[in-house]
């Protein structure tokens, strides 16, 4: 992992966890931790999507977690 990436601690994601969905279908979901660490990342750095670092996993479902959450 690159030192210069954004991750949410273990008190941060403890309180976004009930938020989250548990009974989805299909596709197992996509660690969500990772995935709203890589958002926050976006956010914050005012990259675009496609420039988001590879160890938030597939910059897609960044953007498309973003847009259906916000």
């Amino acid at each position: 992992m690159s030192g210069d990436c954004f991750w949410l601690t273990d008190g941060q994601f403890a309180r976004l966890e009930p938020h989250l969905p548990k009974d989805t279908r299909g596709k197992p979901r996509v660690d969500d931790r990772r995935v709203i660490s890589g958002i926050v990342h976006v956010l914050k750095s005012g990259g675009r999507w496609i420039d988001a670092p590879p160890e938030y996993g597939p910059r897609k479902t960044l953007y498309n977690r973003f847009v259906r959450w916000a």
